[in-house]
């Protein structure tokens, strides 16, 4: 059955539209970026794998704990873990801390929504009284202040929440990476396809917490509140740390009266997607912590692209933050194809309008990301790939 016409669209990003719809994705297709991408998704699986880890450790183990001074070491506290700490010499899981905060702060989906609900207050009321019992000190001042320990028990539930999701996601690079090895992932559009039958794969899977308390387990997301990986931690992830993110420190002033900051969160543009590469490696720029977590592993072959640019590893993190960015564009195709109406090579008119007009929603929040930046020829293949 032959597609019915349908209109071009008029919309300034229209020739995404366009790949959208033939099923390709926003990143063209090459040799290069298969490399890039697979690669930089490899050393982020690697990080996340880290990152969920400790962020369910400070759930789990950190509760309600006024001075978590190790709340970094998962457990397995060194004089040498310690020196390396203070050193740096470690993962940055204060970047994971920061992504927790923004989905905290942005809210969206059903994890938000429940956070909010008289349940929720119920069982985190239960589980503080477990937590305080015997500390009249504390009980007092929770009687004085009593939504000060229920914000504390929401963020963690957030680093929970972001913690179960990175662990989905990071297995899926590492196996995206693995195929990639074996020879099975030859083209972007099937990185794409691999991510998206990773997240419909998970898409039900439920996220749950719990505390253990004494000797007693109090439960403060059950699984009979319903919230599950896609909806309620995927998406809100998506929007809050591809698209909306926090202004960065130092590249904008918060003073009210400046007016660099947007008045409304929704339009906020500081997420992956939008991040000017260059300030990366920069003080006080959180994705500059990802990209040095990273740097340290780089599959060989994409860390000689690096070392064969113009200024070799000089730039590393901006280099790394542009891998990043294109893996990001993949990652969020797939998330555009997954929650389309309808099947994006719909051959039914009426779906291929509401299609439409859902392509273009999408296209209105990348005018100003860096979409054209990535679809660039990249000059760093020269010497690598001469004859392209």
């Amino acid at each position: 059955m032959t597609k019915a016409a349908l209109k071009y669209s008029n919309h300034p990003l229209a020739t995404y539209i366009d790949k959208l719809e033939a099923g390709d994705a926003l990143l063209p297709d090459s040799p290069e970026n298969v490399l890039e991408v697979v690669g930089i998704l490899k050393s982020y699986g690697v990080v996340l794998d880290a990152y969920s880890r400790n962020l369910i450790f400070i759930a789990e183990h950190q509760f309600l704990e006024l001075f978590p001074f190790f709340k970094y070491f998962d457990g397995e506290f060194s004089v040498k873990k310690l020196l390396r700490h203070w050193w740096h010499d470690r993962i940055n899981f204060e970047y994971a801390e920061y992504c927790m905060k923004a989905m905290l702060w942005h809210g969206g989906g059903g994890m938000d929504a429940y956070l909010d609900s008289p349940e929720f207050s119920r069982l985190a009321e239960k589980a503080i009284q477990a937590k305080l019992k015997g500390n009249f000190l504390m009980l007092g001042l929770h009687r004085l202040f009593p939504e000060f320990l229920p914000e504390q028990i929401r963020q963690f539930a957030y680093y929970s929440g972001l913690g179960q999701f990175w662990r989905v996601m990071s297995d899926m690079f590492i196996s995206l990476s693995d195929r990639y090895d074996r020879g099975e992932i030859k083209t972007i559009p099937q990185v794409v396809e691999h991510v998206l039958n990773g997240l419909v794969a998970d898409a039900n899977k439920p996220i749950t917490y719990s505390v253990k308390i004494g000797k007693e387990v109090y439960d403060i997301l059950p699984k009979s509140a319903g919230l599950t990986f896609l909806m309620d931690t995927g998406v809100p992830y998506v929007e809050a740390i591809f698209f909306r993110g926090t202004p960065f420190p130092g590249t904008v002033s918060y003073n009210a009266q400046a007016c660099q900051i947007p008045a409304d969160q929704s339009d906020f543009t500081y997420g992956a997607l939008y991040a000017d590469p260059l300030p990366i490696g920069g003080a006080g720029i959180p994705p500059t912590q990802l990209m040095q977590d990273m740097r340290h592993y780089i599959p060989e072959y994409l860390h000689e692209v690096y070392r064969t640019s113009c200024r070799g590893e000089d730039d590393l993190r901006v280099q790394i933050c542009q891998s990043f960015q294109k893996s990001m564009f993949c990652v969020t195709t797939a998330a555009i194809q997954g929650l389309a109406p309808h099947p994006l090579k719909t051959s039914d008119p009426k779906q291929r309008q509401a299609n439409r007009a859902y392509l273009e929603n999408w296209m209105n929040r990348f005018t100003a990301s860096r979409l054209a930046e990535v679809n660039k020829p990249d000059e760093r293949y020269c010497q690598l790939f001469p004859e392209r």
